[in-house]
């Protein structure tokens, strides 16, 4: 077998396509364990705002519940709602 400048370029040519292709199969799979990694951290800060609405409820269902008016009535309420609102979504 003789090796000739045209088997040269044509083997450059070879590993450069298979260079290539592998080089966007390594981006798409980063790109997915990206989206992955970002979907779990976005339900993590659902999780967190949920259990912070929660404690936020009970602390004014304490203040309604200790004669507090006003405000505080409005905010219950308007949590209320949006937690009811929530929870049906779901």
């Amino acid at each position: 077998m003789v090796i000739t400048a045209s088997t040269i370029i044509t083997a450059g040519a070879v590993l450069g396509a298979v260079s290539a292709i592998g080089a966007i199969g390594y981006k798409i799979i980063k790109w997915v364990q990206e989206q992955q990694k970002q979907t779990k951290e976005i339900q993590e800060i659902k999780d967190e705002q949920c259990m912070a609405s929660y404690v936020m409820f009970a602390c004014l269902d304490g203040l309604k519940q200790l004669g507090c008016n006003g405000e505080v009535s409005k905010a219950h309420d308007k949590l209320q709602k949006h937690l009811n609102e929530k929870a049906h979504r779901q």
